[in-house]
């Protein structure tokens, strides 16, 4: 099963290094990872995904809230969130395809980001599922380059990480 866990650090030196090897130590695959100052730049938020059921996430949890520079740790299994990738997506943009670029971008309520005489260069956001299918509906049109950031993800209504 696939967990999105959030994780409160101490903006430091190090801080990402010990918490990916915490989990390559134990065995455990990190399938997507976002890390960013929060408000406060003392502090840092780690969106992490990973899969495992749930006796191996309550182990990861427990390792993490062991770790020195770790304020809070949140696997959203049980909580109602918000979670959101974002895409990049570099095209070939040649004059017979470049109505339905603009199309499908449009669909998808992408932007069109960076133009060059042979390139457009997309942004999408979105949740996972929508950020797929735009790349699926694009990738006729000639993908040349791709970059995606990983989910991040928060809580809903008032509830807060830190």
């Amino acid at each position: 099963m696939r967990h999105i866990i959030s994780v409160l650090v101490e903006n430091k030196f190090g801080v990402l290094a010990r918490v990916s090897g915490l989990f390559s130590g134990r065995g455990f695959n990190i399938e997507s990872l976002s890390v960013a100052p929060t408000l406060d730049e003392s502090s840092s938020r780690m969106t992490i995904v990973t899969l495992g059921d749930d006796k191996i996430i309550e182990q990861i949890t427990k390792q993490l809230n062991k770790l020195i520079d770790v304020i809070k740790v949140i696997d959203f299994k049980d909580e109602e969130f918000i979670e959101r990738e974002i895409a990049l997506v570099k095209v070939n943009a040649e004059s017979d395809n470049r109505a339905e670029i603009l199309r499908i971008t449009e669909i998808f309520r992408g932007k069109v980001v960076d133009v060059s005489p042979k390139t457009y260069t997309l942004e999408v956001t979105g949740a996972e599922a929508k950020v797929n299918a735009f790349i699926e509906m694009i990738k006729p049109l000639g993908i040349i380059e791709l970059a995606k950031s990983g989910k991040v993800a928060m809580s809903r209504g008032k509830k807060t990480l830190g």
